[in-house]
Formats: C-alpha cells, structure tokens, sequence
C-alpha cells in the first residue's frame, strides 16, 4: 500500500502547484500512465523526487472499476514516498474504492505566500484570500475612487460611462443576493475606437500586476475550438488546459476579455450562454473556475444589424449591456495624446539622463492632427513616431548601455 493520499481544494490547487514548482516538483496526471499502463518502462523511469502524480482523473467519470485499476496502476508506482494528490471534490469516493491502496488520507494545507511554515498556532487550518480583485469587493468609497479613475482614464464614451457605473451598482446588489453571478458587456463597433480599451482600463483600475486575462476569437474559428478554450477531452496528452483557464489562471483580476467574439462559431456561443447562466467555466475534464463578480466583456466588429443576425436570442438577452461604440470626438483623442505622451515621457526619464519636461505634450499636439485618425491605434502609432522622431534630432547623443535609442525605444513604447 502507498503511504498517503492527499486531497487539495480545487480553489487553491494552482497556489498548491505553484509552490511545489518552487520546491522542484512537477504535477502531472494519472491518464499518461492509465493510457499506457503496459509500458512498464514509463513507470520505471518515473522520479518520485521531482514529480507528483495527480489521480483525478480515476474519480471524474470515464473509468468504471476505479478499485479494480487504482489497485493494478499503484503498485506500478514501485516508491513508497511517492506523492499523491486528488480534488476534494471526488475525496468520498476515493476514500472507498482506493481504502486497499493507501494507508492515509489527508488534507493539503497551502501555505500563504507572506508566511513561513511554521508560522500558524493552527496547522490545520488554512488561509488563503481570493487571488482576484472583483468590483463586487470594494467597498463604497472604493468604489467611488474605482468610478472617478475609470471616467479620467477611458477616453470619450461619456454615455457608455455613466451606464457603466448603473449597472455595476445594481450588479453589486443582486450579487449580494445571489441572483446575478456574472457581469456581461458586449461592445460594438469599428476597429479601434476603444472597446478593448474598456476592459485594459478596467484592470489598470483595479491595480492589476498580473496580465489582463484575454481570448482573441480569431483564432477560434475551426471545428476544434471548443477544445482549444477548454482543453480536449481526457486521453489527449498534454492537452488538458484550455486557453481560457491559462488565461484566468495567470491574472489577477476578476475581467476577461473575448475580443472578436463574433468570429467564433455556435458551439463556443453555446459554452458562453451557459458561463452566463452558472458563473462557472467547466473544462472537459470537469474542472471548474467560480466566475462569482467577475466582469467579462465580449467586443465585436460586427455592426448593430448584422448582430442580431449572428448571435442567437438567447445569447442577446443575456447580456447586460449591449452598446455600439463610435468614433471619438477630436476632444478625447486630444486628451488621449497628453495622456500617452506623459505615459511615455515618465518612461524615458527613468531611463535616462536628460529628463524630458511633462509638457512637451503640447508639442506633440502641434506635431499630430487627430482630426486624420479615427482608429485609435493609428493614433498611437503617429505618436511613436513623432517621438521617436523629437528624440533623434534634439538628443542625437543618447545611448544606453542596452545599445541606441530606438533599441530601447521599442522597450519604453510598447504595445498599446
């Protein structure tokens, strides 16, 4: 018999993997030896040293003799310290049919990131807040600051903004109540007119660290898209993370955006009316991710008629808000200029010597007639190049120790 069994919350598991990478591990699942339990050469060269084997997959529903092949695939496992772990969620179950292969059955306590082990009077117990930031957790006066830095931040849309902030009160509310899990928006409009925007300003409000979690639907197209946004289904090796759950995962903040929603097919509009209606993501391999006050916004190229041509009623009336967004007044992409122009500006001056002055933007505003651009990130292009442009004939002279400046141009400016 193996030692232990050890049972992790499906809340913290990617906490749990990510300290025993820390600590020289790495997890992998049973169904790479359940497909080839008779090359016995795998089990062989399996190192109990560097790897921990998660059996979820006995307990999910594809396999009907779950004692009869826990018993035949454990004993395989020739080291006795070898490590075993299992969702909660399917503990009953295991705890029975696998009673012949393990001697304990225990519980993962996760460590918090700012403690030692050793720091708790309660071993037993765990601590762990949640990883994601979500509108549903500020309070009222955060909430108030959230609203006044998303209004300075987000260019023009001044109607979209003031709905904006309706819903999200009335979605606090009936969160609260368990009635609404998930706010939706679904954004329409040309090429860079600034619905993608939306969801950036929404994590840079939240004070994001981590990557805006994002799934372009134009790559989603084919008949195997399902697969590829929520993993294929158990026997595919190696592909059992969908592109959403990697996404979700590595963020920190509770807004998803799908751009190009409308490139998808009606199998991925389906998944999607059912996200909306539970607030949970489920994979093929029936894992899940609670959505509870997350905030996902759908954006679309498509026009406000052909919408209701591609995406089907029930969809539609799922979601919250569905806007048509337009192109910006010369007001806002004025606005737009002075804010990435001292974005930049701040960026430089870390980087070198001579400090540029904030106001040089009123420069780049003599320089740029918004009046030609009505894609956004046209816009920002023209910015770039203007700066480049100042930077070569007034300071011909910098260099860095990374090399040129437009070497290190590139790294200041970016991808908007």
């Amino acid at each position: 018999m193996k030692h232990e069994l050890l049972f992790f919350e499906r809340d913290a598991f990617y906490e749990y993997k990510e300290q025993q990478l820390a600590d020289g591990y790495e997890i992998e699942s049973i169904s790479k030896y359940l497909l080839d339990a008779g090359n016995n050469d795998i089990f062989a060269n399996f190192d109990h040293t560097t790897h921990i084997i998660d059996i979820t997959a006995l307990a999910v529903g594809f396999y009907k003799e779950v004692q009869m092949l826990g018993e035949q695939i454990f004993e395989k496992f020739t080291n006795e310290d070898t490590i075993f772990i299992a969702d909660k969620k399917h503990e009953e179950a295991l705890r029975y049919d696998l009673r012949h292969c393990f001697i304990n059955f225990s519980n993962i306590e996760i460590e918090p990131h700012d403690h030692k082990q050793g720091d708790h009077n309660q071993p037993n117990s765990k601590s762990i807040t949640s990883k994601y930031k979500k509108i549903t957790d500020l309070t009222d006066d955060e909430l108030d600051v959230f609203f006044q830095k998303f209004r300075e931040t987000l260019y023009g849309h001044e109607k979209f903004k003031d709905n904006f902030e309706e819903l999200v009160k009335n979605f606090r509310v009936f969160n609260k109540l368990g009635e609404h899990k998930i706010l939706s928006l679904f954004l329409m409009g040309e090429s860079g007119v600034g619905k993608t925007e939306v969801a950036r300003t929404l994590h840079k409000c939240f004070g994001g660290e981590k990557k805006l979690a994002k799934v372009n639907f134009g790559n989603y197209s084919s008949e195997f898209s399902l697969s590829s946004l929520i993993g294929s289904a158990r026997g595919y090796i190696g592909s059992e993370d969908g592109e959403i759950f990697i996404r979700i995962r590595d963020t920190d903040v509770g807004v998803i955006l799908i751009d190009e929603f409308e490139k998808s097919n009606a199998t991925l509009f389906n998944y999607f009316l059912d996200v909306l209606e539970s607030g949970k993501i489920i994979s093929s391999l029936a894992e899940e991710i609670d959505l509870d006050g997350f905030i996902i916004v759908f954006t679309s190229n498509i026009s406000k008629e052909n919408f209701t041509n591609k995406i089907s009623p029930e969809l539609r009336s799922r979601f919250d808000y569905k806007g048509l967004f337009t192109l910006l007044y010369n007001q806002d992409k004025r606005k737009f200029v002075e804010f990435r122009v001292k974005s930049i500006i701040k960026k430089y001056n870390t980087e070198f010597e001579n400090k540029l002055n904030e106001n040089l933007f009123e420069y780049f505003l003599s320089q740029i007639n918004v009046a030609k651009y009505n894609n956004m990130r046209d816009l920002n292009k023209k910015i770039k190049r203007v700066f480049v442009d100042y930077i070569s004939i007034e300071y011909p002279e910098v260099q860095t120790d990374n090399g040129s400046f437009l070497k290190i141009a590139r790294k200041l400016l970016g991808k908007y």
